[in-house]
């Protein structure tokens, strides 16, 4: 099963939640980047948060989208974002992540990750496209859900 998530507004506690409510087993985060100044989303501190709650941690940085595209994207610059991510995806590299995720996502739950909460407004939804039209799935977009607390 193929998911993507983003972790805009949420905290590490509610996102490691989600994911294992949505029973993912592997989180592939397709940033350029893996850091974050959210806290405990950059990669070591991330990954190391998966690993205690049972779930793998991949970083494929080869599928980020570059800062051009990230700025364009913050402008609502659609085309241009578009123009330079599918430039990204002509890659050799890229396209080995895309074989990676088809792979790993052939037999075990997989979520992309990366920043926006709507997928629509990132590239992990062109690349989870690509994806399902390989695996002939269809993607789950997943929200990070706030876990209720108990009042103090």
């Amino acid at each position: 099963m193929l998911s993507t998530i983003g972790y805009e507004g949420a905290s590490l506690e509610d996102f490691i939640s989600t994911m294992r409510e949505a029973g993912i087993e592997v989180l592939i985060d397709i940033r350029e980047r893996a850091q974050s100044r959210r806290k405990g989303f950059s990669k070591t501190a991330l990954s190391e948060a998966l690993a205690d709650a049972g779930i793998e941690y991949i970083h494929l940085r080869e599928l980020g989208d570059p800062k051009q595209g990230r700025d364009a994207a913050r402008r609502g610059d659609w085309k241009e974002f578009r123009r330079v991510f599918n430039g990204v995806l002509r890659s050799n590299s890229a396209k080995e992540g895309i074989d990676r995720i088809s792979s790993i996502a052939s037999g075990r739950s997989v979520c992309l990750l990366c920043y926006e909460r709507d997928e629509k407004t990132c590239h992990r939804k062109i690349v989870s496209e690509i994806v399902e039209s390989r695996l002939c799935t269809k993607t789950r977009h997943l929200g990070v859900r706030r876990l209720e607390r108990a009042a103090a």
